[in-house]
């Protein structure tokens, strides 16, 4: 959500920060803006659309010299997506150029307060308004940009990750971070800043993450300087060596970045587990669960809290730790959890999951369970990510980075690594054989490869697709492990073709969904040969008796179900508890078939953000 490219060193910045901006086009945004300091004057071009409307209009109508610059892509809060709400602002004198992601929720009374001192504003962004208060404050209480910023930060109230800079000071940014992500790069004589890393990680492999409540300046020949934001405090930067690689960034010879992470799931998977499933040995290795075994063992229950896919994964996550380790769990979408009063005690376990490590829901969620004594333990992607800061442990996915906003490979590395937890946690708790755990043990190793041979369906789905690409709903149906598939095969769907689509349990189509079956309607159903096989097979007959139209996901080799289905899509037999990761392969592949199809941005889509950084 929002994405934040800056650059200050020896090189020239334009082409940098508008390379960075179309790698930060997977958050998701509605228009773009570049601003580029040239020595003398402060070229600003801006446009609502994508980044490669703002490089044509840069490139026909600004300067593009000057080796310092800043650049965004908006997902628009306050104000309507149009040129003139686009990123970058100018305070009123012209000399204070910002950017911003977040949302400055007192912006109004601070408006009115500057109004009243003869400030004028163009646009209808609460950027703006922090832009001039940042320039009062500098004028008032005559102070240089970074402490004019401190000042001013502590004068409002939500979420930001900022840049600004002063053309009279061109040696010199100001950041500053609350609830938003920020990545400063650092180069020789040179510095990078960003949303995430990936807009310079060809310059350099180094960087600071801030962390809430701080703030750094920036200057040439200089080391950075971090200060506390609320009490002057001075920070020491944590300089992190980045994990992901240019080749990573890229999609190769893939059409789609979504594409290419479908396919990468087998070695996503791999790279979860790998180092921590050790089945020779009959071992699961984690150390954020090694060093808190007790927490775990001795708790009164594990709550979950996540948004979208990741709230999917999670509930997959509860029929594997009930089933397999008999600890109860809750599922609870994180944007609820904060504001319903829920009741927690100092005997819960937390596990907050997130992509990105940095959905604002979920981190509000953390907080909160902390507060009331809750142990916390984060499950995410991205390397010194906030949650990865937020909680007290952790497990990393290891899938590399993820840029379709559609989550895809994020979805079935977390069930690989909920699912390490929960076989490690039973194991502990002696709550199966060991026979059935080293079973377990050895079919998750093998799920990189049945994931490959269930990815050789492409072409059958791309045909599927065809016949349905026009439809205006569809339904689909699990049960059991299989129900939250079912669920995020419907979002996928939902997400990046734009189809109505709503998912059930199999057994409550008879409560209502039934009514909307006819032969207009396509019904995705997962009915692989274990969890209930038999009750879904009088499902699949209900629906062919009321002339619906069936897709099924089946396991290799089923008969019964051919023989009623419209179309078939097999999977590889595996594990009921495992099946997760095998089923929701054709339902990715169908929402991608079924997108491109209708013309639509797959890795784009719209009104979309890859990582909801504000709420």
């Amino acid at each position: 959500m929002c994405g934040i490219v800056g650059y200050i060193g020896h090189r020239e910045a334009y082409p940098i920060i508008m390379k960075g901006l179309q790698r930060l086009e997977y958050r998701g945004y509605d228009s773009a803006g570049i601003a580029l300091y040239d020595g003398n004057q402060i070229n600003l071009a801006k446009t609502k659309g994508k980044v490669i409307d703002l490089k044509s209009k840069s490139e026909n109508s600004i300067s593009l010299e000057g080796t310092l610059g800043i650049g965004h892509t908006r997902w628009a809060t306050h104000g309507i997506p149009n040129d003139t709400n686009s990123h970058p602002h100018y305070s009123n004198s012209g000399d204070l150029v910002i950017i911003h992601n977040g949302i400055i929720e007192n912006y109004e009374t601070i408006k009115k307060e500057l109004s009243k001192r003869g400030y004028v504003f163009s646009s209808d962004t609460d950027t703006e308004v922090l832009v001039n208060l940042i320039e009062e404050v500098k004028k008032k209480e005559n102070v240089l940009l970074g402490k004019a910023v401190q000042i001013a930060l502590n004068q409002v109230v939500g979420a930001y990750a900022i840049a600004v800079f002063d053309r009279n000071k061109p040696d010199e940014i100001v950041v500053a971070k609350l609830g938003s992500p920020l990545a400063i790069g650092i180069g020789q004589q040179e510095f990078f800043i960003a949303s995430d890393a990936s807009p310079f990680i060809e310059f350099t492999n180094n960087a600071v993450y801030l962390q809430d409540q701080e703030m750094a300046i920036i200057r040439l020949g200089k080391e950075i300087k971090l200060r506390k934001i609320q009490d002057d405090a001075i920070a020491y930067p944590l300089v992190q060596e980045l994990q992901m690689n240019l080749e990573e960034i890229e999609k190769g010879m893939y059409d789609h970045f979504m594409l290419k992470e479908i396919y990468e799931q087998p070695s996503a998977i791999k790279d979860t587990y790998r180092g921590r499933l050790r089945v020779e040995q009959g071992i699961i290795k984690m150390a954020g669960i090694d060093q808190n075994i007790e927490r775990f063992l001795n708790a009164q229950r594990i709550i979950i809290v996540a948004c979208g896919t990741s709230w999917h994964a999670g509930l997959v996550a509860e029929y594997i730790f009930e089933d397999l380790a008999r600890i109860p769990v809750e599922v609870e979408y994180a944007s609820e959890f904060r504001y319903r009063n829920p009741v927690i005690t100092d005997k819960d376990v937390v596990i907050a999951i997130s992509q990105s490590g940095e959905t604002a829901d979920t981190l509000a969620a953390i907080k909160l369970a902390k507060e009331r004594g809750a142990y916390v333990f984060g499950v995410c992607n991205v390397v010194g990510s906030s949650i990865a800061r937020e909680t007290h442990a952790g497990a990393y996915t290891h899938a590399g980075p993820e840029i379709g906003v559609a989550s895809t490979k994020a979805f079935t590395t977390q069930i690989t690594i909920l699912s390490l937890i929960a076989l490690k946690l039973a194991k502990e708790k002696g709550a199966f054989s060991d026979s059935k755990y080293h079973e377990i043990l050895s079919e998750l190793e093998n799920i990189p490869s049945k994931v490959e041979v269930a990815l050789e369906s492409n072409s059958l789905v791309e045909i599927i697709s065809e016949e349905y690409k026009d439809s205006d709903n569809c339904l689909y149906l699990g049960r059991g492990y299989n129900f939250p598939v079912a669920l995020e095969g419907a979002l996928k769907l939902k997400e990046i073709s734009y189809i109505h689509a709503e998912g059930y349990p199999a057994a409550e189509m008879k409560h209502g969904p039934i009514a909307l079956i006819d032969e207009q309607m396509p019904v995705i159903v997962i009915a692989t040969n274990n969890g209930h096989y038999e009750k879904v097979v009088s499902n699949i007959q209900e629906i062919k008796s009321r002339k619906g139209k069936i897709i099924a996901i089946v396991t290799e080799g089923d008969e019964q179900v051919r023989e009623l289905a419209d179309h078939v899509i097999e999977v590889p037999e595996t594990l009921e508890c495992l099946t997760p990761l095998l089923t929701t392969i054709p339902l990715q592949l169908l929402s991608y078939h079924i997108a491109v199809m209708r013309g639509c941005n797959v890795d784009q889509p719209r009104n979309l953000a890859k990582s909801v950084t504000v709420e």
